[in-house]
């Protein structure tokens, strides 16, 4: 367990209440595309972080899930998974090599989890990303929050046009949530689009607090997706509700909605992020199950080349 710590046991999660919510809508699982898996080193600092509340935390974050990656694995095939990502992201120079390697690793024997990979704004960033699409990765993520550089930094460029051209989604944290800086805030992505409009960009946590720019930027760019992370649980209706207006807007870009639940660094049960998507279906009609399928499992599946 990492740092002394033990994860919630098989037997105290609600696992069959999560398992009911995908059997219920006729689906074959989930797809969550905002999971972490990170080296054993790494993953002890972030959640070190996540204990201290540090400063880019800014609150208490008590951190549910901290078993082995075995273990975590096997949690998320219990809830009835289907595909994740893992996710690494660099948060200074020199790093990405390195996380890049561990995750090719890990998900190698692990066949519902998506080859994920990182880079950074780094004069080897354009050879190692081109490396890593001719080798077939699946996912890039990039925390400007974390890693405190602008998307459109010209050490970026010629890597996101090979991405661009390549169509590998990259997730991006970009939103000043949970705590902004000069690097965070729909500005940015604005700009990287401008210059790359075709890049299929996942936008994390829907782009908490600035839901309404990040919406309206998908809404303008036709490879520009949001995931759900945290948004709609009780832990980010504390700080960042989602406004009711934009529900209608939310629900008619249904094609473009990815259920992702950062696990493990959450404070609440899987199935509440669920539960919070579920919900939505008593606010407004067109948010119901039709929606939730598409959402949980199609989106995904069809953005990832998923068949079954």
């Amino acid at each position: 367990m990492a740092d002394g710590q033990t994860s919630q046991s098989h037997s105290e999660e609600p696992v069959e209440a999560t398992r009911a919510f995908w059997e219920d809508l006729g689906l074959p699982g989930l797809f969550d595309v905002h999971v972490h898996f990170l080296p054993p080193n790494v993953q002890a600092k972030v959640y070190a972080q996540f204990d201290q509340a540090g400063p880019k935390i800014g609150r208490e974050w008590p951190i549910r899930y901290r078993g082995s990656h075995e273990e975590r694995v096997d949690q998320l095939r219990s809830f009835g998974v289907r595909r994740f990502s893992a996710l690494p992201y660099a948060h200074r120079p020199g790093i990405a090599a390195y996380l890049n390697d561990w995750a090719r690793d890990f998900a190698a024997p692990i066949p519902e989890c998506l080859w994920s990979a990182t880079f950074y704004p780094e004069p080897e960033a354009t050879a190692y990303v081109g490396d890593l699409i001719e080798a077939g990765v699946e996912v890039f993520k990039l925390h400007a929050q974390v890693g405190e550089f602008l998307l459109d930094d010209p050490l970026l460029d010629e890597a996101f046009g090979l991405i661009e051209d390549a169509g590998t989604p990259t997730v991006i944290h970009v939103g000043s949530g949970p705590v902004g800086n000069e690097f965070t805030g729909p500005q940015h992505l604005e700009r990287l689009l401008r210059r790359h409009p075709r890049l299929p960009v996942v936008v994390a946590h829907m782009g908490a607090p600035e839901y309404d720019e990040f919406l309206a930027l998908a809404e303008r760019h036709e490879h520009v997706r949001l995931d759900t992370t945290m948004v709609f649980t009780e832990f980010f209706d504390q700080e960042a509700p989602y406004p009711d207006h934009l529900l209608p807007r939310l629900a008619d870009l249904g094609d473009r909605v990815l259920f992702g639940s950062d696990f493990p660094t959450i404070p609440h049960p899987y199935v509440e992020q669920l539960a919070g998507l579920a919900r939505l279906g008593d606010r407004r009609p067109d948010l119901g199950q039709d929606w939730l399928r598409r959402v949980c499992w199609h989106n995904g599946a069809q953005l990832f080349g998923l068949v079954g």
